[in-house]
C-alpha cells in the first residue's frame, strides 16, 4: 500500500504543469509558507561539496550535471556578492563546457537549491569550471517586485553600467581589461534572425551604448505551440523584436512556481524594472566551442512576461501579456511592392535602436538597395491619449561614407528618442506605419546662388526671390518665388533667408536639444510635427527683433517692453530666446532634397 502511495504521488509531481524535473532530486520543496523554495544559503556550503545542477542540451527536457564545489568567492559579484566556485561533470557538461544560454541552471545540494550557474571562469578553460549566483540573492528580485508599486514597474528604469552587466557579451570589450577574461556572466544569446550581416555590424556600436552587444547565435521566434511545461532547468526566451525580424536573449530557469519563475542568475541589461514577452525555448543543438559555445535555440510559445531584470537575475510572471509595439512597413518602387510586419519592445533605452536597425534591415534586404536610391518616406507613430507623430521627408544618398538607409533609420530612431526622452509622461505607442517609395536615383540638389528683382522695397510691396539650384549630375534648376514685404516691416535693412527645412529647424529648436529644454510630451509631438520637409526650398523673413519660445509655441518679433516683463523667464529652461525672429515664411516644393542656405539684403523704405 505504501508503495502504490509513492507512485501516485510520483506521477502527480511529473504531470504538473510547474514541477521540478522528474530526475531533480526533492527540487522545488517549499517551506512550511509555500511562497519560497527549500534552499540552502552560501554559509552552509563548503569545498567538496557534491551535487546536481540541470540544463537543456537538445530539445526542452533538462539534464542532470554533475556539480562539485571547489569553493565561496567572496565579494566577486559586488559589494558582498558571493559566488560558489563549482567544476561541472558528466559527458555533456565536459564535452561542450560552460555554453551561452546554460546560465540560470539550477544547482541543488542535498535537494536543497543552491542557486544558478551563472559566471564561466576563462574563455579558453580547458574545464568546465562555473560560478553559482546564490538563490537568496535572486529571490530578493521576487520581493521587491512585489513591494514595488505598479507606475514604478510600468517605468524603464535607466541601466546603470558596472561590470556584471556583461551578460549579452560585452565582458570582453569592457574596461577593465584581463580582468573580465577570468571572471564573467555566461553569455545570453542575443540572436540576431532576418538581421543582415551588415545591419548587425553597423548597429552594433549602438546597441553597445544601450546595455546590450550581440554574440554569435543562431535561432528564432514563432508562435510554435510547446506542450512540455517550463520546469527549473528548462530552456526560457525574452523576446526584444519579433515578427519578420526577430531578436530574443535566451537562458535557463533556476525557481519557478505557478505564478512566476527566476532565470539567468546575471541580468541580460540590467533595465530594472521590464516588459519583455516571455516565451518557452526550445535548444535545436548544443555547440562546443573553446572560444564561444552556445546554445541554438527557437523561442516558442509566450507563457508570460518578464517584469524585473536585475543584477543577480531576471523574474517572469505568467500570464502577463507584454505591451509591445506593432510595426508595418512597406517598401514601393521596386518590381512588386513589400511589406514587413514586426513587433519592437517599448523601452526608452532600446526601443529607439531597435527600430533604427529593423528599419535599416528592412531597406537593405530589398533588391532595390543601391547606393543611387533615394527614399520617400511617408508614416506616422501613434502614441496613445496624443495627435499622431508625423514622418515625411525625402533621403538622397550623401557624399560622406555613410547608406542612406542608415540615415532613414537613424532619422526614425531619433523620433522615437525624443518621444521618450521627456520627463513628465510614460509614452504609449501603440502603432508605427511607414511606407517608403523608391527612387532609382540620386535626387539631391545644392542652392548655389540666390538674389531678389529690387533692391529696396515698401511695406506691403510683393517682390520675387530667385534661386539657382544644382542638381546632382544635372542642369541648374531655377525657382522664382513671390514674397509679400510685411506691412508691418520697420524701416531698414531686412535680411531674407533662402534656406533648405534642416537649417529654420537648427534655427527655431537650437534650445531643444539635449541638456536644454526638456519638453513635456504633447509639446514634444507638436514640435516634431512642425519640422520641416526637406524636399522644399523655404524663404524667410528675418526680424531684427528677438523671438521667444515656450515649449512649442513661438512668439515672433517680440518689443523689448515685452522682453522686459518675460525677463524673469529668459535664459531658463521655461523660454528660448534667439536674436532674430522669422515674421514671414513660403516655400516651394521641389522633388529634391534641399541642402544649403543663403541670405540676402534688401532696404525698406
Amino acid at each position: 500500500m505504501k508503495n502504490a502511495v509513492v507512485a501516485l504521488v510520483f506521477v502527480f509531481i511529473s504531470t504538473c504543469s510547474f514541477a521540478a524535473p522528474q530526475n531533480t532530486p526533492a527540487t522545488q520543496a517549499k517551506t512550511p509558507d509555500n511562497s519560497r523554495p527549500q534552499i540552502i544559503t552560501v554559509s552552509e556550503i563548503h569545498a567538496g561539496m557534491k551535487g546536481v545542477a540541470y540544463t537543456v542540451f537538445q530539445g526542452t527536457q533538462p539534464e542532470p550535471m554533475d556539480v562539485e564545489v571547489l569553493g565561496v568567492l567572496r565579494n566577486t559579484n559586488g559589494p558582498r556578492g558571493d559566488l560558489i566556485l563549482v567544476r561541472l561533470g558528466g559527458t555533456k557538461a565536459e564535452y561542450t563546457g560552460v555554453v551561452g544560454g546554460m546560465s540560470g541552471s539550477p544547482v541543488y545540494f542535498d535537494g536543497k537549491l543552491a542557486g544558478a550557474v551563472s559566471f564561466r571562469i576563462g574563455q579558453f578553460s580547458k574545464e568546465p569550471i562555473a560560478g553559482v549566483t546564490p538563490i537568496e540573492e535572486m529571490l530578493e528580485i521576487d520581493e521587491m517586485d512585489r513591494s514595488a508599486p505598479p507606475e514604478t514597474r510600468a517605468t524603464a528604469a535607466k541601466p546603470e553600467r558596472d561590470m556584471t552587466r556583461m551578460s549579452a557579451g560585452a565582458a570582453g570589450n569592457s574596461d577593465f581589461g584581463s580582468y573580465a577574461n577570468y571572471l564573467q556572466p555566461i553569455e545570453t544569446p542575443l540572436v540576431f534572425n532576418g538581421f543582415s550581416e551588415a545591419a548587425m555590424k553597423a548597429f552594433a556600436p549602438r546597441f553597445a551604448a544601450a546595455g546590450v552587444v550581440p554574440v554569435m547565435g543562431v535561432g528564432g521566434v514563432s508562435d510554435e505551440k510547446q506542450p512540455e511545461p517550463i520546469v527549473a532547468g528548462s530552456a526560457v526566451s525574452a523576446v526584444l523584436v519579433r515578427g519578420d525580424m526577430d531578436i530574443s536573449a535566451t537562458c535557463t530557469v533556476t525557481y519557478v512556481d505557478p505564478q512566476r519563475l527566476l532565470a539567468c542568475g546575471h541580468p541580460i541589461m540590467q533595465f530594472g524594472s521590464v516588459d519583455l514577452p516571455m516565451t518557452k525555448a526550445r535548444v535545436l543543438a548544443t555547440l562546443p566551442s573553446p572560444l564561444n559555445a552556445f546554445k541554438i535555440v527557437n523561442a516558442t510559445e509566450e507563457v508570460g512576461a518578464f517584469v524585473q531584470d536585475r543584477h543577480t537575475g531576471i523574474l517572469g510572471r505568467f500570464g502577463k501579456e507584454s505591451e509591445m509595439i506593432p510595426v508595418t512597413l512597406s517598401v514601393h518602387g521596386g518590381t512588386h511592392p513589400k511589406q514587413y510586419h514586426f513587433q519592437v519592445l517599448n523601452n526608452a533605452k532600446l526601443t529607439p535602436v531597435a527600430m533604427s536597425a529593423a528599419v535599416f534591415n528592412a531597406l537593405q534586404g530589398v533588391n532595390e538597395y543601391g547606393e543611387d536610391v533615394t527614399y520617400r518616406l511617408q508614416g506616422q507613430i501613434t502614441v496613445a491619449g496624443y495627435a499622431p507623430v508625423s514622418l515625411q521627408n525625402m533621403f538622397a544618398p550623401l557624399d560622406a561614407s555613410v547608406p542612406t538607409g542608415m540615415a532613414v533609420a537613424l532619422a526614425v530612431g531619433d523620433h522615437f528618442s525624443r518621444i521618450f526622452e521627456n520627463s513628465y509622461t510614460t509614452p504609449t505607442v501603440s502603432g508605427v506605419d511607414l511606407e517608403f517609395d523608391l527612387v532609382s536615383e540620386r535626387r539631391s540638389a545644392r542652392l548655389e546662388t540666390t538674389r531678389t528683382d529690387v533692391t529696396e522695397a515698401r511695406p506691403g510691396d510683393e517682390i520675387v526671390v530667385e534661386a539657382v539650384l544644382r542638381p546632382y549630375r544635372g542642369e541648374p534648376i531655377v525657382r522664382q518665388i513671390p514674397v509679400k514685404i510685411p506691412t508691418s516691416a520697420p524701416r531698414g535693412m531686412l535680411r531674407i533667408l533662402v534656406s533648405d527645412g534642416e537649417t529654420l529647424d537648427r534655427m527655431r529648436h537650437a534650445g531643444n536639444t539635449p541638456g536644454g529644454t526638456k519638453l513635456d510630451l504633447a509639446s514634444t509631438i507638436a514640435i516634431l510635427n512642425k519640422e520641416h520637409a526637406n524636399d522644399r526650398l523655404y524663404v524667410s523673413l528675418l526680424d531684427n527683433n528677438p523671438e521667444a519660445m515656450v515649449e512649442d509655441k513661438v512668439m515672433p518679433a517680440l518689443p523689448l517692453s515685452i522682453m522686459n516683463v518675460m525677463d524673469g523667464m529668459r535664459g531658463t529652461q521655461d523660454m528660448v530666446v534667439t536674436g532674430e525672429s522669422a515674421v514671414d515664411e513660403s516655400s516651394t516644393p521641389l522633388n529634391y532634397v534641399v541642402s544649403g542656405a543663403q541670405v540676402i539684403t534688401i532696404n525698406i523704405k
